[in-house]
């Protein structure tokens, strides 16, 4: 108060002046430039006949009280950005269905309309995306819906297809489609433990009485798919992760016949009470919701 003060005697050249634009009483802004001059330790006005001036210390105060109201300004604006939701960042954890998948396309539309928001984007396994967003390591989780995701508030981002893939020439690569049954004693190349996919796979296994051999396992679909080519296996993926790929890497790819071939992919959040303006926008671009 006492600095916007100063900054209106050094606009008007008048103490007068300033109590009124201010209003208050002449006497309780001497007062109160009285006390400034006392901190600062040097007289900041000249009293002239008709109004004051400033001294070299006050126009050297002056320069620092705009410089403070102007940074002020800048701050609140920041923060006023932060608070309806236009600047910030957003911690995401998605598994590598999501990643391969969906999430390029979905976070590059956002990006392009809100390009002061930030995304912190983490590939893991669904059970770790489950417990960053558990632990408040990441605003929102993306993740595979044979996961459990017990206490956390979820809602269907995509649903996804299981495929059998392998190479070009696999004598099943003939099939129209083919169940669980039909590959489950050939060797697969497996995704890493911790995977949803490959879990799953494994307990729909054991309902067979049988168990997948695995051959080699790797952390990625693209190590899945270049093992698979390499000949060292069939492996059983996302549809999306290997139709764009038949081609180039000389794959087939056959529908696998079950009920739970189709899944969904999810979106958590920890607390729907909490979340920000920011991860809000975000979620909504990602369900195709108006913002």
């Amino acid at each position: 108060m006492t600095l916007a003060l100063f900054r209106s005697i050094a606009a008007t050249g008048s103490i007068a002046h300033a109590a009124a634009l201010h209003d208050l009483v002449p006497s309780a802004v001497s007062k109160r430039i009285a006390d400034l001059e006392a901190l600062v330790g040097t007289p900041l006005l000249r009293r002239l006949r008709r109004g004051v001036e400033l001294t070299p210390a006050g126009e050297e105060l002056l320069r620092h009280a705009e410089g403070l109201r102007d940074a002020v300004e800048r701050m609140s604006a920041d923060m006023a950005a932060h608070a309806t939701g236009r600047r910030g960042a957003i911690r995401v954890a998605a598994n590598s269905s999501a990643i391969s998948q969906f999430l390029p396309e979905d976070l590059a539309e956002f990006v392009a309309a809100e390009p002061d928001l930030h995304i912190h984007l983490t590939e893991m396994t669904s059970v770790e995306v489950i417990e960053a967003v558990r632990s408040d390591r990441a605003d929102v989780g993306v993740f595979s819906g044979m996961t459990e995701a017990a206490g956390l508030s979820t809602q269907t981002y995509r649903r996804d297809t299981l495929v059998v893939v392998m190479p070009a020439d696999h004598p099943l690569s003939e099939r129209r489609r083919l169940k669980l049954a039909d590959v489950v004693h050939e060797p697969f190349v497996a995704l890493q433990t911790g995977s949803s996919i490959q879990a799953f796979l494994d307990r729909r296994a054991e309902d067979l009485g049988a168990h997948i051999r695995t051959q080699v396992a790797v952390q990625s679909f693209d190590g899945v798919r270049r093992m698979v080519q390499a000949r060292l296996g069939i492996a059983i993926l996302p549809y999306g992760a290997v139709e764009p790929y038949l081609d180039a890497a000389r794959l087939a790819m056959v529908p696998l016949n079950e009920p739970w071939a189709t899944r969904e992919l999810l979106i958590a959040v920890r607390n729907p009470g909490t979340v920000t303006p920011q991860t809000a926008a975000l979620i909504a671009t990602l369900t195709g919701q108006p913002r």
